[in-house]
């Protein structure tokens, strides 16, 4: 098969790696979505894990690829979003590591808590275990919200309306669930227990040496030292592209 990292340098000739390196920027969101006027870096600072899943995958199947690095620079995003790119890592052959420059937390750690070895710089905020699902309310006590709708729940998160006790209790339910399916993983991921992943979740991220003693991460070290690990690993100088 054609290869997935072929390109040609300024000068016209062809060049090749044997390393796919792949950017992991912004909020993570399973596909990108469209431009919203509320939210202009919607379609700016956001990654889809459709297209990371693609990358990891094409990388596996190529034979000019001996590795893959995943560059990490994320606050977090959607939870099946990171679930995806964790077990597309997980399926993958061919040895993986991640690099977690400022920021690596939420479901931007779930998605490379898979890789085989994770870097981190003494200053990158990891982990942030938890979910949230709040919101701003905005009720406005001189307009009436006209409820029409089927079903108890079908208006749950509308920040035009008051939340019950009910509706509350019923999101509650849901992200805890999400949270510990979140803790079994990186429990599973990163041969932790889950006793062990259950007392740090409590939503804080952390620096890198704290990570690192507490095993969320591996190594402290930035792309230079990943690269290097990655020689060794493969057994020739790991030579990178994206």
């Amino acid at each position: 098969m054609s290869s997935v990292v072929d390109s040609t340098s300024d000068t016209g000739s062809k060049t090749s790696c044997n390393v796919l390196g792949i950017n992991l920027h912004g909020a993570i969101y399973t596909y990108i979505p469209k431009p919203n006027d509320a939210d202009p870096t919607v379609d700016t600072d956001v990654v889809a894990s459709e297209n990371i899943v693609s990358l990891i995958q094409k990388a596996d199947q190529d034979n000019t690829i001996k590795a893959i690095l995943i560059e990490v620079d994320s606050p977090g995003g959607q939870p099946v979003a990171g679930e995806e790119i964790a077990n597309a890592l997980k399926s993958a052959t061919k040895p993986s590591v991640a690099v977690i420059r400022q920021s690596g937390t939420s479901a931007a750690y779930w998605a490379i808590s898979s890789a085989g070895k994770i870097f981190a710089s003494l200053n990158s905020d990891v982990g942030s275990i938890g979910v949230t699902a709040s919101y701003v309310q905005d009720t406005d006590p001189s307009k009436k919200f006209v409820q029409l709708s089927v079903g108890k729940y079908k208006d749950t998160g509308n920040p035009a309306k008051v939340m019950t006790a009910d509706e509350k209790a019923l999101i509650l339910r849901d992200i805890k669930k999400i949270q510990q399916n979140f803790i079994n993983d990186v429990a599973a991921n990163r041969n932790l227990s889950v006793d062990k992943v259950t007392g740090i979740a409590d939503g804080s991220s952390m620096l890198g040496d704290k990570a690192k003693s507490l095993g969320l991460i591996d190594e402290i070290g930035d792309e230079t030292a990943a690269q290097n690990y990655l020689s060794q690993k493969i057994g020739e100088t790991a030579q990178l592209c994206w």
